[in-house]
This record gives C-alpha cells, structure tokens and sequence, in this order.
C-alpha cells in the first residue's frame, strides 16, 4: 500500500482524537416543582376593583393553563390541562391531582388525562377540565366563596372552535360554578391587541395547530383565516418517531413526549436554507458543532481496582498455592508408578510361573490373574512398560518419544481353518485395526497431496504475476468482485429471513413444515407412500439431507449451493485478495478495500448515530446518549414543507400566507392600499414560533412570492407564550368586554350556544 494511503486513513481514523470532550446535555422532562398554596390576596384586591373591572382571565391552552386576575400583568398560575386519579387499595383512599401535582406521586404518573384530544386546541373530557378548573379556582383564593365564583370570567379558546364544545364549557361555568358571565376569546387575536396591532396578518404557530389569521382595522377576518394542522405536539410526536427510526435496535432510556418537547424547543431551529444545509449537515466537518448529545441517566458498572500491595499479596497466594498443588500432583504420581510398578513385577512373576507348565496349569494361573490368555499376559505387561517408562521420563523433565511400533497383520493371511478360537478373535481384531491404520494412510496422503497442491498454485499464481502482471491483477479484481456479490447475496438473503412475508422466509417455513409432518412431500414421502408402510427411511437418499441446507439458508457466513463454497470464510478470502492488489496494484487505495468500508469513520450511519467519535457498546453512559443532528432542523421544517417532510397533505405557512396576501385579501372590496397595510404587520406568536430564524425564513419565502418592493415588515411578539393571556387581561376590562359578556340569565333564556360576537372573538355558527 502506498504510504500516502496510509497516513491518510489513519489521519481521517484518528482525528476524533483532536476534538474537545462532547458537551452532554442532560434530559428534560416534566416534574413535580414545589407545592403551590392557595393566593387568598388576589380575591380581596379583586373586590377593591371598581365595579366591573375585575375578572378571572383564563387562558385555556392544550398545553398550558394560565390564569389569574384582569388588574395584574403576569398569570398567577400555570399548569397542564392534565388530572390523575387513582385508588389506593391498601389506604382504601382515592387520591386526585390536577396541573404539576400529578408529577409528585409515582402512581399518579401512571394514570394522567388530559383534558384536551391529543394534537387538537378542543376539549373531550370535560370531568378532567372540571378537575383543572377546581384546581385553578382553589389556587385563585375562591375556594372560601359561598355561592359559587363571584367574578365574571373572561376564557380564551381555538379559532373555529365547536359549538358544543363551547356549550358544555358555558353550562359548566354557570352550573357548576355559579359565574355571573363569561365571555370568550381567540388567544393569537389577544396578543395581537396587546401588541398594538391594528391591521396585519396573524400567524399564531402553537401547541396544536398553526392558524394564520387576517385582521382589518382591529377585526378578524375569520372569513379568510386557514389552520394548518401542525403544532408544537405533532412536532414533539414526529421527533420521537425519528428518534425510534434511528435507533431501530433498540434505545436503553425510556422516551416520552414530554422529553422530545423540551428537546425541540432547545435544540430545534428553522434553516434558512433547509436544502442546502442538509445536504451537507452530515458532513464530518464540524459534526460536533451541529450535533447536540442528550444524556439520559444511566447505571455505572462499579469496578474496586486494588492496590499493588493488595495485587502482589493475591499473586504471592496464587503462587503458594500453585506450589502445594504441584507437589500434591508429583505425591500422587509418585504413588501411581509404585503400584504400576508393582502390578509389572505381579504379571512377570506369573510369566515366569507358566514357563514349562503344562495347558492345565497354565490356564489355572491365568485365571487366578484374571486374564483370557497369554497374548493378553504380554499385551498388559508391555502397557505398564510403556506407561512406566513415559511416566520416569516426564518426571526427569525429558521428551516424551512416542514408539511407533509396526502393526501386526500377521494373521489376515492365515485362513480361518487353521486357526483356534483365539487366534480367529485375535484375527478379526487384527482387521479392524488395518481398516484404522489404512484410513490413517489415507488421510495422510490426502492431507501431504492437498498441501503440495497448495503449493502448485501459489507457485503458479506466483509465477503468472511475474511474468502477465496485468493479467493477474484483473484476475483478482474479479475474483473480488465475485466475492464481494456472494457476502451481498448473502446479507441479503439474512434480511429477507428476518421477514416472515419475504419469498426466501416462506420458502424455509415450508421446509420446515413439511419435515414435521407426517406424510412430507419430495422424493422420500413419495418412497413411503408407495410402500404404504410407516418405517421412517429418511436419509436413505442423499438428495434428502439437502433439505437442512435450505431451512439454515443464510445462517453461516459463506452459505452456497457448493457444499464446500458453503464453507469458506468469505471476508477472509476478499481480505486475502485485497492484500495482493493493495501490494502490486497502484490504482487500488485503502478506501475501496472491505475494511474501509466497514470503518466507523466512513460510516454515515454511524455519525448519523453516534456523531463523529468512536461508539462503545459497552459504555453504559456512551449507550444512553441521544445524538440529535439533522432531526434539529427536520422537525421545524415541516412548518414550511408539510407534505415533503411529514406527509402531512397541506400547504406550508408561506405558500398559506402568500395565498392569504396575493390573492384572498386582493379579492375582497377593501380600500385602495389596504393590502399593503396587511404587508406592514406579519405579526408571530405563539409558543411554536419561537424558532431560531422562523421570521428570517418566513420573510425570505414571502419576498420570493410578493411584488417587488412590496412593504413586507415581519415582527415578533414580545413573549410569545404569555401574551395572549396579556392581551385577555387587557381587554377584560373595556368596555367593549363587558357589552361581549353572556350573563348566566342570558344563557338560560337564549340557550347554550348563545354568543355575543366581537372583534376578538368567533363568529355565531
């Protein structure tokens, strides 16, 4: 391999070693604060107020709960729309939480509602908002009231809400508590208000959907208003789907929804350029700047390191007891070749007994030392010879020689008649053990001729590279890229098993199924049905064991249909072979090899994964590390590209803003220069327009659409989140909030769905 190659590939592996230690960012999620006691002052200056300026503004969002008191510039409360409600069997109690409180109590964790549908601005469980309303009027200093609430309420809801369900909220506020009036509101329109706004375009961007809404001389245009359906909840619910497609394996923390909020609203931000920067946010360059690392809490694997003083004192036990085994093995071995010892001078003093002695007597010592005959005398003499002799010299430290002594065959020539009973045993034991030696010979003379064969060719191949370089390059180039094929026809044929509906998976549970059966098809079932017997002669055919080889298709690494292909290790011969070509082939570099396509630092998985340092799967604080890279600007995205990125069958704000200013507001009989008005004022809020550059790539998307030199001027709200609650407050007390009330006497005589219409507010449907 050149040199270059070289440098270069370790230059790229190791330049994780230069990058600062990541800076880890611990999880967030929703918990428990601190225990909130009831504000009784808030009443008492309420009733201080001139007559008709006080009221409870609530802000009712799906995602947070804010109320308080008309006169006061912040919300005294902010909670999720959420109860939990359980039964302790044991205290044979019912405990009940609202808002933050639900977070205190593990049990109650398992039992929270919200009183809103999920991914919707309407409410569908209205015994959770009844919960949530007490929790907010106990926190109020109402608690003490007799009668019920004794302050009008001023309640913002959704655009476009439903009719019943602004019914049901009415009939609970005059039935259940008693109110005076209520009167409701849209929540982007009031911050709109509070924000000075007059004539401009709305975009209110929050926690579950994005309506952008017209106003014209202080009125809503609710005529030309359009809602996309995508807030902060489909953004937090479409992140944790990324995050589970990334970790497909499995991720060791427990995910929820209420992480991958808080995970959008610090790390997310909107791209200027979405195209352009996400072709190359992947890019290994400056990953570790893009990326955010969220740690989630982790077990570490304690490991007590030990002194060296407490090392040598466990290494000088080790050692003592090794001694002592040692010399109790040597005692027993000793003891072994005494009594070996004696068991020899035992059998050749009987060898000397039957020396002259007649069959008789030769036959009674025989069986007084339990042997069959004299061949087995010898044999078991010549045994404790031998073992003797081995065990003297491995005591004296020598080499142990084995004695190959020549086989006896002597007796296959004899024929049977001239032979004893004896001598025809010992014949027959004398054949076995040729079919041993010779198969013996056998292998050996196949192992010493598959290794000259061996030789042959790489002397061959040696002596083509000499003299047809060219030649044997291209050779191997194929004999590579045969390779390379069968591990991906291998790897492919592994993931079509993994699905049960893939051809290659049926296939195998056929098998399967045809094995267990009773009456199996192929040539052996054919073979038992014609006998019509039941005897199993599976096996009986070699075609039949084919079958094995089927049901464990893809199970080893070099699986084929040859038998010995099967067996080769693929990945060694691709590496063996890249081996000559990165040695003789100039035009062959390290990064076409298998490794370096196999090395994390060329992996797009990987640094989509695990960023641009190397991953330990054995690291528990490295396996519960969330990497956010490309997700941090995907997710805003489809606010803007709705259909490309989430599916969702919509139109992006800009194209809805741009069709809302060119084309809608052109149409309607407006004075002249009232668009331009419109133009003056794009106004943001709502807490899903919090977004790093959303007005920057808003603005960018409606120049493109616009005339040239239109006034386009886009402006924020001051606090996006808290304002709409602001505005509310702010207007409670006009006049034109008191005309807009619904006196509980009005609501039982014009009935529920009775409203009075203002500038800020719904339209009677």
């Amino acid at each position: 391999m050149a040199p270059s190659a070289i440098d270069e590939t370790v230059s790229r592996r190791d330049a994780w070693k230069s990058l600062p230690p990541p800076t880890l960012y611990p999880v967030k999620e929703a918990k428990f604060e601190k225990y909130l006691p009831p504000q009784l002052d808030g009443r008492e200056r309420a009733l201080a107020q001139p007559d008709g300026q006080a009221a409870i503004v609530i802000d009712n969002g799906s995602s947070a709960v804010r109320a308080g008191w008309s006169f006061e510039t912040n919300p005294r409360l902010a909670i999720p729309p959420i109860m939990a409600k359980y039964r302790d069997r044991k205290a044979n109690k019912t405990f009940s939480f609202a808002g933050h409180d639900c977070y205190a109590d593990t049990a109650a964790r398992g039992h929270i509602r919200s009183a809103f549908e999920a991914g919707t601005g309407i409410v569908n469980s209205w015994d959770v908002m009844e919960h949530v309303l007490d929790h907010v009027f106990i926190k109020l200093g109402m608690n003490g009231v007799e009668g019920g609430i004794d302050m009008p309420i001023v309640m913002t809801e959704t655009a476009a809400n439903f009719p019943y369900s602004r019914k049901t909220m009415s009939e609970m506020i005059f039935e259940c508590y008693g109110a005076p009036s209520v009167v409701y509101g849209i929540d982007s329109l009031f911050s709109y208000r509070h924000n000075q706004g007059k004539t401009g375009l709305v975009v209110s961007s929050s926690y579950s959907a994005t309506h952008l809404i017209p106003v014209y001389n202080s009125k809503a245009m609710l005529s030309q208003a359009i809602r996309l359906n995508w807030g902060g909840w489909h953004a937090a619910e479409y992140l944790l789907k990324l995050i589970r497609l990334k970790y497909y394996t499995g991720f060791p923390g427990k995910l929820n929804t209420s992480q991958a909020e808080n995970m959008v609203r610090d790390f997310c931000y909107v791209s200027p350029d979405y195209d352009q920067e996400v072709s190359r946010f992947m890019e290994w360059t400056g990953l570790e700047d893009r990326e955010r690392i969220v740690q989630y809490p982790y077990t570490e694997e304690v490991i007590v390191q030990k002194t060296e003083e407490e090392l040598a004192r466990v290494a000088e036990r080790k050692k003592e007891s090794g001694r002592r085994l040692q010399e109790q093995a040597a005692k027993m071995r000793l003891e072994r070749l005494m009594k070996k010892e004696q068991e020899l001078e035992y059998y050749k003093d009987v060898q000397r007994r039957i020396v002259d002695q007649n069959k008789k007597e030769t036959k009674r010592i025989l069986d007084e030392a339990e042997l069959k005959d004299e061949a087995a005398l010898d044999r078991v003499a010549r045994e404790l010879e031998k073992t003797i002799k081995k065990a003297r010299t491995k005591d004296l430290g020598g080499e142990q020689e084995e004695e190959q002594e020549a086989p006896d065959f002597s007796l296959l020539d004899v024929p049977d008649d001239q032979l004893d009973e004896a001598s025809l045993k010992q014949k027959r034991q004398q054949r076995l053990m040729k079919s041993n030696h010779d198969a013996r010979a056998r292998a050996k003379a196949e192992k010493e001729a598959e290794k000259a064969r061996v030789a042959e060719l790489a002397r061959l191949d040696e002596e083509r590279r000499v003299n047809d370089l060219e030649g044997w390059l291209e050779a191997k180039h194929q004999a590579r890229l045969a390779k390379l094929a069968q591990i991906k026809e291998r790897d492919r044929l592994k993931a079509d098993l993994g699905n049960r509906k893939s051809l290659a998976s049926q296939i195998r549970m056929k098998n399967i199924a045809n094995l267990a059966s009773d009456t199996p098809t192929g040539a052996s079932g054919s073979r038992k049905r014609r006998r019509g017997g039941d005897d199993d002669d599976f096996g009986a055919d070699d075609a039949d064991w084919s079958v094995y080889r089927n049901v464990a298709m893809g199970a080893n690494k070099g699986d084929s249909d040859d038998e010995e292909e099967g067996e080769e290790d693929l990945e060694s011969a691709v590496r063996a072979l890249e081996t000559d070509l990165l040695t003789y082939d100039q035009d062959f570099s390290y990064d076409q090899t298998l490794d370096a396509q196999q090395d994390w630092s060329k992996s797009l998985l990987h640094a989509f994964r695990h960023g641009p340092r190397p991953f330990d799967a054995a690291s528990p604080a490295e396996t519960h590390r969330l990497h956010l890279n490309v997700e941090r600007i995907r997710v805003p995205e489809v606010l803007f590209q709705p259909t490309a990125i989430a599916g969702v069958d919509q139109a992006g704000i800009v194209e809805i803003a741009g069709d809302i200013l060119t084309q809608r507001l052109p149409g309607l009989a407006l004075p002249p220069g009232s668009t331009d008005d419109f133009l003056r004022d794009v106004f943001l809020t709502g807490g899903n327009s919090l977004f790093q550059n959303f007005d920057e790539r808003l603005r960018t998307g409606l120049t493109s659409l616009l005339p040239a030199g239109s006034p386009l001027v886009i402006r924020r709200a001051q606090d996006a989140v808290l304002d709409a609650w602001r505005g509310a407050a702010g207007w409670a007390g006009t006049g034109e909030a008191r005309r807009a009330r619904v006196t509980r006497e009005e609501w039982l005589e014009k009935g529920g769905e009775y409203i009075k219409e203002h500038d800020l507010g719904n339209a009677f449907a």
